[in-house]
């Protein structure tokens, strides 16, 4: 059984083909700037030179339209014909309180998920457009949605709840959410397989670090915190966005500089994080370098970052009562050997120890921890797409 993963942005698209019965992707690629001019389609299979296709596209239809047009060409698809795709998975960002699992597409689901909108304002249009293209262009082929907010639902309402009034979260659903479910997901579900454990016999801290940033704390398999809440935009420091600061400042900073609320919130989101701090790049390679050639604010930024990564580690050590594994993922906690390192640094105490030369990998899975270590440490590629095309398969068997 092929499926087919899709995961739409507002002006981009990305896909995967996976075989299901050995995992294999069978194909893989990328639209960007759709509904703008320069629309191109990068489109990869295992052995061969990437196609780089450069068309204008409209919106989403016509991008999936010739994604479709790709996976069945002659001489660079993946498959002879469409019924070769037995079913589609979506990643959708947010689903509110409605769903804490993955489900089946119906006419009650996009109904839900459009109400959800308020709460995803830059995401759920973006992933409903490429659930409605894909359903004119496939009528009849099953699909599956898969949420970045359902593996946080386990969490008690004392870790999700705001101290604001009571009636903010009836009203209008005011609460912390949670993001990167289904990566936090499979980097758990995947440690535990690697270690040969039970996953719900272990306490484990997942760090998804990239340009966007978050923590888990998980207790026998299930979510109990999460560093992100209401939006992306709390938690860790992160590429352009400020992560945790004191509300006030929100306030401050509109008078002072007489910005309005789209500017404000384009300045936390957009403008902040280790990009605000260095004044170099958002991008930790290129703040990496400017940190080694002495660039004080690249190092600052650096530092900042380490040690809310810390600091969070630190809470759900005590929140959890202990931890068993400590994972890192994402572009950063995959590949940053130096990261990986000064986050760790200073918990040995609780039982946190990092081997310098077994640390020294990038992007496999990998135990990076001392043989004395309480707690092993491991770093763990994300798997988000393998993750939906697996919920995808279970739901329509």
């Amino acid at each position: 059984m092929n499926i087919l993963v899709i995961n739409c942005g507002s002006s981009s698209l990305k896909y995967q083909l996976i075989n299901m019965s050995d995992e294999s992707v069978l194909a893989k690629g990328l639209v960007e700037r759709i509904g703008i001019e320069g629309s191109v389609l990068k489109h990869e299979i295992e052995g061969m030179d990437k196609v780089v296709i450069k068309t204008p596209m409209k919106d989403h239809k016509v991008a999936l339209g010739l994604v479709l047009n790709a996976l069945v060409d002659e001489k660079h698809g993946a498959i002879k014909d469409m019924s070769e795709i037995s079913a589609v998975g979506h990643r959708v960002v947010h689903a509110g309180e409605k769903f804490s699992e993955s489900v089946i597409i119906t006419d009650e689901v996009l109904k839900a998920l459009e109400d959800c909108i308020e709460l995803a304002p830059l995401h759920n249009p973006a992933n409903l457009m490429g659930i409605d293209a894909c359903k004119e262009l496939m009528p009849n082929t099953p699909m599956v949605a898969v949420f970045d907010t359902a593996f946080h639902q386990t969490m008690p309402k004392a870790s999700y709840i705001y101290p604001l009034p009571y009636e903010l979260y009836e009203k209008y659903g005011v609460r912390r959410y949670g993001f990167h479910g289904t990566s936090h997901r499979y980097v758990c579900q995947r440690a535990a397989d690697f270690l040969g454990k039970k996953l719900e016999d272990l306490k484990i801290i997942t760090c998804h670090l990239g340009n966007g940033a978050s923590l888990a704390a998980i207790e026998n398999g299930k979510c109990v915190d999460t560093s992100m809440g209401f939006t992306p935009l709390e938690g860790l420091v992160m590429g352009t966005r400020c992560g945790d600061i004191d509300p006030a400042i929100v306030t401050y900073i509109m008078e002072k500089e007489k910005l309005n609320l789209e500017e404000v919130n384009n300045l936390l989101n957009k403008k902040s994080g280790v990009l605000g701090i260095s004044g170099v790049s958002s991008d930790f390679r290129d703040i990496e370098n400017a940190a080694e050639q002495g660039n004080e604010r690249a190092q600052l930024a650096l530092d900042t970052f380490n040690q809310r990564v810390k600091k969070y580690i630190g809470s759900y050590v005590a929140l959890l009562g202990g931890a068993d594994v400590l994972v890192f993922t994402a572009g950063l906690g995959e590949n940053s050997i130096s990261n990986r390192e000064d986050i760790c640094k200073g918990l040995e105490f609780m039982g946190i120890e990092v081997d310098p030369a077994k640390n020294n990998i990038r992007g496999k899975d990998a135990v990076v921890s001392t043989d004395n270590s309480k707690v092993k440490v491991l770093v763990i590629p994300t798997n988000e797409e393998l993750m939906i095309a697996q919920d995808t398969l279970e739901l329509v068997k």
